[in-house]
């Protein structure tokens, strides 16, 4: 078969990351995959929507959220049975970092291992924060975000205990919260960084209480924030 088919005698799936605010961050790559699939699982249909018809893409768009995962898994299984060319995007970035995706690719590896499962780099919320966050990232540990209740002392602790960077998620309701248990944890240097690649993108960088009433006298916060406790200084 060709690359321009859109069907594969085992199957095909594409796991394409998507832009995490700026449109303009998609590779050509992902856009020709998202043109040629036979049809798109999207963890929220209404933010995919918004990014095929800013490039005027028309195509098939089916919800895949984590609470669907396993079921659709199943189902896209069939799909590539009969051949055809699924690919599967969140709602910005890299699906299966903190996002849905890692459940779907292992059902399909072990259900339906002779299907090609490609991955269509793309923005990752972690990697952008680390490139302009100024810490040395040869070596980093990265904990997603951290559990609201149980596992959340213990894993405050690790970050204590680690000696190298740690990168976080944190949503702008929760941050004012973490940054002081981060401080209570004897924690001196963190990295903030919301809206990347938006237009009001912002990198904070001090200490955890600095920080708090920094964000406090700007008063309403929005967007997600990546966190990187820098353990080196």
């Amino acid at each position: 078969m060709g690359e321009s088919d859109t069907t594969h005698a085992s199957g095909k799936l594409s796991i394409i990351g998507t832009p995490i605010g700026n449109m303009g961050d998609i590779t050509f790559r992902a856009l020709w995959n998202l043109k040629e699939c036979n049809v798109i699982y999207a963890e929220d249909t209404r933010v995919t929507l918004k990014l095929l018809n800013h490039y005027g893409l028309r195509k098939k768009v089916l919800r895949l959220d984590a609470a669907m995962e396993a079921k659709k898994a199943e189902e896209i299984v069939g799909r590539l049975e009969d051949g055809e060319h699924v690919a599967y995007v969140s709602d910005a970035g890299t699906p299966g970092i903190s996002d849905p995706g890692a459940r779907l690719v292992a059902h399909v590896r072990e259900a339906r291992p002779e299907a090609i499962i490609d991955a269509i780099p793309g923005a990752s919320a972690l990697t952008a924060a680390l490139s302009i966050a100024g810490v040395s990232a040869d070596k980093f540990l990265f904990l997603g975000f951290l559990p609201h209740k149980k596992g959340r002392h213990t894993a405050l602790a690790l970050i204590h205990d680690t000696n190298v960077p740690v990168v976080l998620y944190e949503s702008p309701h929760r941050i004012l919260k973490l940054l002081s248990e981060l401080a209570a944890h004897n924690i001196s240097r963190v990295v903030l960084a919301r809206e990347l690649t938006k237009m009001h993108e912002e990198v904070l960088s001090g200490e955890p209480l600095e920080l708090a009433s920094e964000l406090k006298e700007k008063g309403a916060v929005r967007g997600e924030f990546v966190v990187i406790i820098d353990s080196s200084r």
